[in-house]
């Protein structure tokens, strides 16, 4: 994009794009603040890309209106998963189909004048960033998704205060489960990379955790369940799964197919496992007890994206954002900053979204999980 050396300002557009998470405030905060002691002003694009495209809005922030937002949950610009400029959903004849309005975002943009987009979202947002970037709009990425699934960053904001949030449901349903002996299953986020699950599981005390990356079968859960009726006289049962889990030789259970510009809604793991446990239940495994246990299931669904940030995510935020304009006065575009051990560092985009970061079911953690005799649904011994 031409870039006019006379201009002594540069304008900079910044968006959220893809579901909202706590922290996304914060980095515009950031990067608002950080902008103020530069020749930079910030445009806030209201919407993700829509704000670009067909009449979209846009506006000038200042200090005054961030003030204060970095404590603030979802994000003041909007945000929307349905905004690809690439296969953007638009009404023809009365039927949806998709259109590539890449070419009308960029013309939006040099209209406005922006030399540049900063891009906060997850893989399929990055994704779009890195297609723009290759029509010649410079692009700045910033990771965000509670998933923690982007490959090129050790973590992502937001993920930590999802499973705070997820924790402290697990931490509730314990005290009813127990109080009614029964089987509490938790269905939280996470389509493609269990980590939600895992990290609320482990802290929350879960006794049976189960994670798209491991395909389950019933046999060992109902063997832990078992265990636990048996022989520590403990009749209730605590269960975390992923959306995105499934039984072995299954596939991943959906609640909406997918559409113009949608991807199909993933859902429903929770009451195929109910199901499949109660008609367990009812077989011969429980005729020689007295009772059987009844199972619950809770979808804390967008509970999880929504709320304040916590501690973690507020700094993470905030690094973040400062990163991203360090970035852009350094002149050093097409690339999203990411965090390595404990210094915030940046990668080419076509990097960040080149693969996702999924729990390894050989990895550290799962193994750590099973040491202290959490069931990942399969046959380890």
């Amino acid at each position: 994009m031409h870039h006019d050396s006379s201009r002594r300002t540069r304008r900079i557009g910044l968006l959220t794009g893809g579901g909202d998470c706590p922290g996304l405030n914060a980095v515009i905060w950031a990067v608002v603040r950080s902008a103020a002691r530069t020749d930079i002003e910030v445009f806030g694009i209201e919407d993700g890309f829509d704000g670009l495209i067909a009449g979209g809005t846009t506006r000038r922030l200042s200090i005054a209106d961030v003030r204060g937002i970095h404590r603030e949950g979802g994000t003041i610009l909007g945000t929307t998963n349905r905004g690809n400029p690439f296969r953007y959903p638009v009404e023809v004849d009365g039927v949806m189909t998709e259109q590539d309005c890449s070419d009308e975002l960029v013309r939006a943009v040099r209209r406005i004048g922006l030399d540049g987009l900063i891009v906060i979202g997850g893989d399929g947002t990055l994704a779009i960033a890195e297609e723009l970037s290759r029509k010649g709009v410079k692009c700045v990425g910033v990771p965000k998704t509670i998933d923690n699934d982007l490959g090129a960053t050790d973590t992502t904001f937001g993920f930590y205060s999802a499973v705070t949030t997820a924790m402290e449901a697990l931490d509730k349903l314990k005290t009813t489960g127990q109080s009614h002996d029964r089987v509490m299953i938790l269905e939280v986020m996470g389509r493609h990379a269990g980590w939600i699950a895992l990290h609320c599981g482990l802290a929350g005390g879960a006794h049976v955790i189960l994670v798209p990356e491991i395909p389950y079968d019933i046999e060992p859960v109902l063997a832990r369940i078992r265990a636990r009726w048996d022989e520590e006289r403990r009749h209730y049962t605590l269960i975390v799964v992923a959306e995105g889990a499934y039984p072995a030789g299954g596939t991943e259970s959906h609640i909406a197919a997918e559409g113009a510009g949608t991807v199909a809604r993933v859902g429903g793991a929770g009451l195929l496992l109910e199901r499949t446990l109660v008609d367990a239940f009812r077989g011969d495994h429980w005729r020689r007890q007295r009772s059987v246990p009844e199972v619950r299931t809770t979808v804390l669904g967008h509970l999880q994206r929504g709320g304040s940030p916590g501690a973690y995510d507020r700094i993470v935020s905030i690094r973040f954002g400062c990163a991203a304009l360090d970035l852009i006065e350094r002149d050093q575009w097409n690339r999203m900053v990411c965090l390595r051990g404990t210094e915030i560092e940046s990668v080419p985009l076509e990097d960040a979204i080149a693969q996702l970061h999924l729990v390894d079911p050989q990895g550290q953690l799962v193994q750590q999980a099973r040491s202290v005799g959490t069931c990942m649904g399969d046959h380890w011994e």
